[in-house]
């Protein structure tokens, strides 16, 4: 999945392309296919980089979905992920050097002017240490690395080291992270203010992963020594140094998670995956960047373990670092998939091609793909890549990542690496030497792709300070370590020998993977409909539907019933697609029935209502619990813009203090929430958009959360069917001024809404004799409409058990003073409600 962050595919892609792999092979894609395909990724590459300019910057990411910027604390939390984010213009930042890569010196330029311009580094925000080096250091790094190179070569000759400037600057700001007595840095700073404590939301955290302590020393130390100030170097060799001292001396293994002030490791699990992955990806490159033999030693060491203790082709597997033969888990994580072309910077090859084979195979069934090496071969992957990006991932405003590789649903982000990283790498794969504007082999790639010059190897950085080193100067056996990649024409002249290792792990894939895309039916190569992502109003859904053998059937009560015949399906697979997907439709089902809530009311209390008319409202899973509130919540209602919550609104100002009308659709019932309660409304109510739909006739609604946190929403949300919501919607029009009160159950209006009271005899009176007694809400049923001059106005309303029956009186009328309320008798009244009860039987009967 291309929108998971993993280290850098520079060894993959690039290593084995300028070590000149067989020429014969290279002729299996004609030079005009591979011309195409590399036009291909500059038009991509331009969709993706100017829609990000034209709708989100100066904002740090495009949200490809609304076509609008991320900008951080005026959308809802994402938790860690938004750590990334500081009000850096971040995707710029993170795109300048892919600008010069692929050619667009112009636009390079004017990208440059503006971060010089327009990008400020002491903004008062928390942000990762670790995504803040590698994307926005590392990036204004990569961008002087090659404005320096314009410059030498007669062009951008205003550039004054501008970017080299704010890099120090950001370096500076990172640094207080650094203060520790491990000298581990703190995983979070506030750029403004350092780690102060908790005043600047810093400094209480006690730990860090590996790789997010051990992924500093490239940029770092570059800066350094473009700068001439060795304090940054220093700083990323001494966390270097603690994390080398800390590996566990009988297996040599480093762990996930460690205490930034002790050193003891919080989780002892260890493999090549998520939370260690480009620690080892830095020792190497260190090496080649600095020409210290040091690191190439502590990789080595590394290296031996993991191909003892972890490997265990084609998998990579976790295991204890205390208990290296115990394996941590049976399963691997996708940021692995760096790890085959980390092997062949090393010059490892048979491993790596195995393992990426595996990794190929199995997300090959998802439609996307790990990074892949220069073999011929990789040619017709990296245009799979194109092709699955291009179907599955492009939207009009960009290309939004996959939520769930199993549906290919979306999700509206597009994050600042994939401008920075996959442009750069599929630009490489498909380009001649002549496409390129300059020598690649003079840069080395980190892990967020940025290039930083070899040069900067032969650097003076002789007066580094002295810092506490916590390595014991042991002498380590370099008898077996490898210090020169090998020539892999001698060792591999048989140009079959790749395709001889592939073939068995093919096939190994094919049979513990059941059901590929490659052999399922023409127009089933996206992955089986989860119950979970169903909508009914999505024609690819429903066409899913059809193909899984499963009918839909819509219910006058704007409900769905859904029925399947694995005969009419198109395939055997399709039908136990199918299967499953009414399987788990039936297990959604039943969970929400076990969390249901009781029925919510809104009670219009304004004249000319007088809290007479009482709307039966589902309850949200989240927010505030009316049941828990003596007085509910009261307050006038107004229409939000946009009408369906799914974005910042711009009627806040109105919206402020009052309940907020919502349309439901597009978007999850917490977001719309946060979005109105970060307008100051103290309210909202969510009207069904299925028109005709009403509570006399469905089940209770309730709405769910996002799968999030959400304990930041405080206010009161509720839902209204169409028919209900149209009520209100109708009073708004007529009388603009409409009070509404929210509560667990109707309100007496002579109590103000403050207290429970029954309802005054005269009421009582007039209520339908069936709410004496429990109703079920299925059985809730509306007497037959009637309206006057206003056209609006229901005659009677039963209500859901529990929050009494009220007779409401048409709109614009005024309240009845008598006990005359109706123009029904109650035994009229009586009768119609059985009668419209037993014919409610009869339609369920009939349609289920």
């Amino acid at each position: 999945m291309w929108m998971l962050h993993s280290a850098t595919m520079l060894p993959a892609f690039l290593l084995l392309f300028f070590m000149g792999t067989s020429s014969r092979l290279s002729e299996a894609m004609s030079r005009d296919e591979k011309n195409k395909l590399r036009n291909q990724v500059l038009e991509m590459f331009d969709h993706a980089y100017q829609n990000y300019m034209d709708h989100a910057y100066p904002a740090d990411e495009l949200m490809p979905l609304t076509c609008r910027g991320r900008v951080r604390g005026l959308e809802p939390s994402r938790g860690d992920v938004d750590d990334a984010l500081g009000k850096f213009s971040l995707t710029l930042i993170d795109t300048l050097d892919t600008l010069a890569l692929l050619n667009k010196t112009a636009e390079f330029e004017k990208a440059v002017r503006r971060v010089v311009t327009d990008v400020r580094l002491d903004n008062d925000i928390v942000v990762s240490v670790f995504e803040t080096n590698i994307r926005v250091l590392g990036g204004l790094l990569g961008g002087h690395s090659m404005a320096v190179m314009l410059k030498e070569s007669g062009r951008m000759l205003w550039y004054q080291d501008e970017l080299l400037h704010m890099a120090k600057d950001l370096g500076l700001r990172l640094l207080p992270a650094f203060n520790t007595s491990s000298g581990l840095p703190y995983p979070r700073v506030n750029l403004r203010f350092g780690v102060r404590g908790p005043e600047t939301r810093t400094g209480t955290e006690t730990d860090t992963c590996t790789a997010c302590a051990g992924t500093i020393i490239l940029e770092f130390a570059a800066l350094s020594r473009f700068t001439g100030d060795p304090t940054f170097e220093a700083h990323a060799r001494r966390a270097l140094d603690f994390l080398w001292e800390k590996r566990q001396r009988n297996s040599n293994l480093v762990g996930t998670t460690i205490n930034i002030h002790s050193g003891e490791w919080v989780r002892r699990d260890s493999g090549v995956g998520a939370g260690i992955d480009s620690y080892y990806e830095y020792l190497l490159k260190a090496y080649i960047l600095l020409g210290d033999d040091q690191f190439l030693q502590r990789f080595n060491t590394h290296y031996a373990s993991i191909m003892k203790y972890i490997s265990q082709p084609p998998l990579l597997l976790d295991v204890h670092i205390h208990k290296p033969l115990l394996p941590a888990r049976t399963w691997m994580d996708s940021l692995l998939a760096f790890f085959p072309g980390l092997q062949v910077l090393k010059g490892d090859i048979r491993p790596a091609i195995e393992t990426h084979e595996m990794l190929y195979q199995v997300t090959k069934k998802h439609n996307f793909l790990p990074e892949a090496t220069r073999d011929p071969y990789y040619l017709e992957v990296g245009r799979t890549i194109l092709e699955n990006l291009n179907r599955f991932a492009r939207v009009p405003c960009g290309f939004a990542a996959m939520k769930d590789v199993r549906t290919g649903s979306h999700e509206d982000r597009m994050d600042s690496f994939f401008l920075a990283e996959m442009f750069k790498y599929l630009f490489l794969l498909f380009a001649e030497e002549e496409d390129l504007p300059f020598n690649v082999e003079d840069y080395i790639f980190t892990t967020e792709a940025h290039l930083l010059p070899l040069s900067l190897s032969t650097a003076s950085n002789s007066q580094a300070p002295t810092l506490v080193n916590n390595m014991a100067g042991e002498e380590l056996d370099d008898s077996n370590f490898e210090w020169t990649c090998p020539n892999t024409r001698l060792l591999f002249p048989d140009p079959a020998f790749p395709r001889n290792l592939r073939e068995p792990i093919r096939s190994a894939v094919d049979k513990s993977c059941p059901h590929p895309t490659t052999h399922r039916d023409p127009g089933m190569g996206r992955p089986p409909l989860r119950a979970q992502d169903f909508m009914a109003n999505n024609p690819e859904h429903l066409e899913l539907l059809r193909r899984m053998g499963v009918s839909l059937i819509h219910l006058k009560d704007g409900r769905v019933q859904l029925v399947q015949h694995a005969t009419q399906a198109v395939s055997a697979v399709a039908a136990e697609d199918g299967m499953r997907f009414m399987q788990e439709m039936m297990e959604l089902s039943s969970q929400q029935q076990k969390e249901q809530l009781p029925p919510r009311a809104v009670q219009i209390i304004s004249p000319p209502f007088f809290g007479r008319v009482v709307l039966t409202a589902g309850p949200a899973q989240f927010g505030m619990d009316l049941s828990k509130s003596s007085s509910g919540v009261r307050g006038f209602v107004t229409i939000a813009e946009p009408y369906n919550g799914c974005s910042v609104l711009s009627n806040g100002e109105i919206v402020a203090g009052r309940i907020a009308l919502l349309q439901r659709g597009q978007c999850m019932f917490a977001e719309k929430a946060r979005h109105i309660q970060k307008a100051g409304a103290i309210g909202g109510i969510v009207i069904d958009d299925n028109e005709g739909s009403s509570s006399d006739t469905a089940p209770l609604f309730q709405m769910a959360g996002d799968g999030r946190n959400t304990d930041d929403v405080t206010l009161p949300l509720l839902f209204l069917f169409h028919k209900e919501g149209n009520i209100l919607l109708e009073a708004l029009k007529e009388y603009r001024e409409v009070e509404v009160l929210l509560s667990d159950k109707a309100r007496d209006r002579g109590t103000d809404g403050a207290e429970e009271e029954d309802c005054s005899t005269e009421e009582k009176d007039h209520t339908s004799p069936a709410s004496s007694e429990p109703v079920h809400q299925s059985q809730v049923t509306i007497q037959e409409q009637t309206t006057d001059d206003s056209g609006v106005g229901p005659e009677s309303v039963q209500p859901a058990e529990g929050l009494g029956s009220y007779v409401p009186v048409a709109v614009g009328e005024e309240p009845a003073v008598d006990g005359d309320h109706s123009s029904q008798s109650v035994d009229s009244l009586m009768a119609d409600w059985e009668e419209d009860l037993e014919a409610f039987k009869q339609m369920e009967k009939d349609e289920l």
